[in-house]
């Protein structure tokens, strides 16, 4: 099985070594690596965010191990050519539509989270989020100048039914397999868009009666987030309420470096990533916290290539880990970036 490396920017080559010693570590012979450049580190070497030769080991592979992307030496590019145009333009063109981002609280991390250490011991929840439409994608989109003189910008917010029934779907299943609740997050009282979200989930929700479905507005559920996380399970959400939401659940369960990240196409390929950035003022000091990836490669294992069981062994291992009191700087630590992998991959063998 072959998996693309896309380290990317930043931290991103680091976190991403990291991931990859420990997958050699499972023991594993079916697993075969091929790397590639991506982001700004792609448009430094091949003109491009997202070079050709890159799209086209993204294709071939079964599943995809991805850094992160992002440097501000790019900022003044077009924006075609800045770095965050590869992760998009790998989405639009291999179908990811499904961005699952698991948030839970490994018990040795309550003291690190936001939240009160009673309260952040509920979080055990999963955001499904839709990665190819909303305002991210959508047309017409632009900057121009209005006949006051004045400049404007604008983006498009859409979404048909089609898009809506695949996600919501795919929220239902999710669902099913953990304990049968979906809370669908909207703004359906304000905006079109989420009126129709509303409407398809409600009609989707026929199909599965075995799942209890609810309905919440977006600024309700970023409250309900920090008041009471335990209520919720799944949550099935659009592009940019998704985006905004598993950032502040990374917060609750203790760090952004512990979260980790799918994004699938109707038939499970999918892209792997922690949740974080590229982190380019700390690059190369080894004070990245690798776990997001190193559990984002055990999604990978779950999800794409059939080894739900090694993935359970890798999950365990982060979790022992931890509980030996093994912590990185984004934790209160001073354990290195690859000192960290080294004791996962440790506990592996």
């Amino acid at each position: 099985m072959l998996i693309a490396v896309l380290p990317g920017d930043g931290i991103g080559p680091e976190v991403v070594a990291e991931a990859e010693k420990v997958l050699k570590a499972t023991g594993l012979n079916d697993l075969e690596f091929e790397s590639a450049p991506v982001g700004g580190a792609a448009y430094e070497a091949k003109g491009h965010p997202l070079p050709p030769t890159t799209l086209d080991l993204a294709r071939r592979a079964d599943a995809i191990l991805f850094g992160a992307v992002g440097n501000p030496a790019h900022d003044g590019l077009d924006r075609h050519l800045r770095p965050e145009q590869a992760i998009l333009g790998l989405r639009r063109e291999l179908g990811l539509f499904a961005n699952l981002r698991p948030a839970k609280l490994f018990p040795e991390l309550a003291d690190a989270s936001a939240l009160r250490p009673e309260i952040a011991r509920r979080i055990d929840l999963v955001i499904v989020r839709e990665l190819t439409g909303d305002v991210y994608f959508g047309q017409p989109r632009g900057r121009r100048t209005t006949p006051e003189g004045l400049r404007e910008g604008f983006d498009t917010m859409r979404y048909d039914e089609a898009e809506i029934t695949r996600i919501a779907r795919v929220g239902f299943e999710t669902a099913r397999a953990r304990s049968g609740r979906l809370c669908s997050v909207d703004k359906a009282n304000v905006l079109e868009t989420s009126q129709l979200w509303r409407d398809v989930v409600i009609e989707v929700a026929r199909d599965y009666p075995d799942v209890a479905l609810s309905h919440m507005y977006v600024d309700n559920a970023a409250m309900q987030l920090v008041r009471d996380p335990g209520q919720f399970d799944v949550i099935v959400t659009g592009n940019l309420f998704g985006d905004i939401l598993s950032d502040q659940a990374s917060m609750c369960a203790g760090s952004i470096g512990m979260l980790p990240s799918a994004s699938l196409d109707a038939d499970s390929k999918g892209l792997y990533e922690p949740i974080h950035g590229s982190a380019p003022d700390i690059a190369g000091q080894g004070k990245a916290n690798p776990l997001a990836t190193i559990l984002s490669a055990a999604m990978m294992l779950r999800y794409s290539l059939g080894h739900a069981d090694v993935a359970d062994r890798i999950e365990a291992a982060v979790a022992d880990t931890l509980a030996a009191g093994l912590r990185t700087a984004d934790l209160g630590g001073a354990v290195t970036t690859a000192a960290m992998g080294d004791a996962v991959a440790e506990r592996l063998k």
